[in-house]
């Protein structure tokens, strides 16, 4: 395989609503991002892979409309959908093209304009099976209410553990003049806010968001000529659960996540998590899946997870930092959330993350989450090839 880095990165700022752009613009927006960020025209890009999942766009076959607006005429375009996991997989997609040989640019595109159907919640919900889960009230929310549950019975994690995860993303979030959501918040507020699926209440949870992002990687001999400082991918991994959330064996703990992890860390030649990655962009959803991954990921045992919020030891200044940008507890553009990690992680690696740089990155974990916590996407990044 021939090695690849990340030489452009662009977004367009998340909001409730955009009721000025529509998805082609949203998309167009972000790709002229990234080509100004590489110095590049669309002239230079050989194929693009897209993320983008149909029904929180408003119409069908939404790549129609998105491909012509990123520059796609009379080239290779590939669209890709794993729900949430759904823009990681499209920049695996452009990764492993410009690796394999096949082309020297491609950018990877992943758009969701959120605010188009009536009710999201209700398309989101769908993910669940209409014959064995969604008639026992099984949602989308379910799965970060459900391994909460699970975690606090089994380990003894509390609510206020939980709440600093959305104390911390919110206060990283304030330093990202792309998120959506930017205010800060107390664990008494998030303890305060309403019940959304116990015990789970609002602060706990996401938004939904309108915006775009797109992400131009490059063959190693190209990438030294457009930046002195990429963003190279030193490893790519994609995992699939089963369909059924209650089929897993313990939902308290991500056994799939965590084979996943350690596939990549085998490739990268990470021996201790903690000390060996610098930075980390985490699709967290929920609050309680902050405690569940960083257990996974080998940042600290299995119950653990709270303590180290409760440290400060993934907080901005701690040892490893997870979501400076304010994460999917700030911004949620479903399609396009996962590709928003890999973009953050790339931005910190090549030391553009202005208020939200973590100094010194040389490594840097970016993941993605689909579907019933059924797909699993993550990518290393780092300031030098392996």
């Amino acid at each position: 395989m021939k090695r690849a880095a990340i030489v452009g990165v662009g977004q367009t700022k998340f909001v409730s609503r955009h009721r000025d752009l529509i998805h082609p613009e949203l998309t167009f927006e972000a790709s002229r991002a990234a080509l100004e960020d590489a110095k590049l025209s669309i002239d230079n890009v050989d194929a693009l892979t897209m993320g983008v999942m149909d029904p929180f766009d408003g119409v069908d076959c939404c790549d129609r409309w998105i491909c012509g607006a990123a520059g796609g005429y009379n080239k290779p375009v590939i669209r890709i959908n794993t729900a949430g996991a759904t823009g990681m997989s499209a920049a695996i997609a452009a990764y492993e093209q410009v690796a394999s040989g096949m082309f020297e640019i491609v950018m990877a595109v992943s758009e969701q304009r959120v605010s188009e159907p009536v009710d999201a919640q209700s398309l989101l919900n769908t993910c669940t099976c209409p014959y064995h889960e969604r008639a026992m009230g099984g949602s989308a929310i379910s799965l970060g209410a459900v391994p909460a549950t699970r975690h606090m019975y089994k380990y003894g994690s509390t609510h206020e553990q939980r709440a600093l995860s959305a104390v911390k993303a919110h206060k990283h979030g304030m330093n990202n003049p792309y998120a959506h959501l930017r205010f800060e918040v107390t664990v008494q507020d998030v303890l305060n806010s309403m019940i959304v699926e116990w015990p789970l209440r609002l602060l706990d949870c996401c938004p939904r968001s309108d915006g775009a992002v797109a992400v131009i990687f490059a063959s190693e001999d190209v990438a030294k000529t457009i930046t002195d400082r990429p963003a190279w991918v030193n490893g790519a991994v994609s995992i699939a659960d089963g369909p059924f959330f209650g089929d897993r064996p313990d939902v308290s703990y991500r056994a799939a996540l965590a084979v996943a992890a350690r596939r990549l860390y085998q490739k990268c030649g990470i021996k201790n998590p903690l000390k060996d990655i610098d930075v980390a962009e985490l699709y967290i959803p929920f609050t309680s899946l902050e405690l569940i991954q960083t257990e996974a990921y080998g940042f600290c045992d299995e119950g653990k997870g709270g303590e180290l919020l409760e440290e400060g030891t993934t907080w901005m200044g701690g040892e490893l930092p997870i979501n400076p940008s304010g994460g999917v507890l700030c911004t949620n553009c479903i399609g396009a959330t996962a590709e928003l990690r890999v973009a953050e992680a790339a931005l910190q690696v090549m030391g553009k993350g202005g208020l939200r740089q973590v100094p010194n990155v040389e490594t840097a974990l970016a993941s993605g989450l689909g579907g019933m916590l059924q797909f699993h996407t993550l990518m290393m990044l780092g300031s030098e090839p392996r």
